[in-house]
């Protein structure tokens, strides 16, 4: 019997990731989802809009309204959590260690706040889409016909356990890092290309946070 999934996506970036990857590793599972783009904020010089979280009352109000219409169906994020709004439940008492420790207090305090809905799954990437680049740090050079700079790109994930724990400081976030490495990298074209050729089970393999979600997806699939 087959399920479907209702995504809340950050952006364009998410949403074609869920099409590209997501969708096609779940076929065989019968799991079928269905994307809705967040957007909270317009690009000042175009039509077309930039997804983001600016606050959680607009959160919120999305998750509530997948919740409605899902008629059994699971409702999930994909979110970042690096640069999530400091009025998100749990955000003001993360406990002090480990960052996948601190995203999975902001999951359990969203998840508590829609009364732990059962259907309810809050994801949010640790610390952003960009994390699952550097699970291989050979592909992404290649794809910028850079193929020089997978030595940098391998040198920054050998300062940390994985890329989920490449960090959250404006400066030093995985996006930031990848912007001063290739200029001319654009998420939404480069990302989910990116992701795509690395492959679902290499990120599985590097990122245990996503790894975790991936394998609560594939349970509710097969329950």
């Amino acid at each position: 019997m087959s399920k479907r999934a209702l995504i809340l996506v950050e952006g364009q970036t998410e949403e074609r990731f869920v099409k590209d990857v997501l969708s096609p590793a779940f076929w065989e599972s019968d799991l079928f989802f269905s994307s809705t783009l967040l957007v909270t904020k317009r690009v000042k010089d175009g039509p077309n809009f930039k997804g983001g979280v600016t606050n959680f009352a607009k959160f919120e109000n999305d998750v509530e309204r997948l919740l409605i219409g899902a008629a059994g169906a699971m409702v999930t994020t994909l979110i970042d959590y690096y640069g999530l709004p400091a009025d998100f439940p749990g955000m003001g008492t993360r406990p002090n260690g480990p960052a996948i420790q601190r995203v999975q207090h902001v999951e359990a305090a969203v998840q508590a706040h829609f009364g732990h809905a059962t259907n309810f799954l809050p994801f949010f990437t640790l610390h952003e889409f960009e994390a699952w680049l550097f699970a291989s740090t050979d592909v992404l050079p290649r794809a910028m016909t850079q193929p020089e700079k997978g030595r940098e790109m391998a040198a920054v994930l050998a300062e940390f356990a994985s890329p989920e724990d490449i960090n959250e400081r404006p400066e030093h976030a995985p996006s930031k890092r990848i912007k001063a490495l290739f200029p001319a990298y654009r998420k939404t074209v480069h990302g989910p290309m990116v992701a795509s050729r690395i492959g679902l089970a290499t990120i599985r393999r590097e990122c245990n946070h996503f790894a975790w979600w991936i394998s609560e997806l594939e349970n509710y699939a097969a329950a």
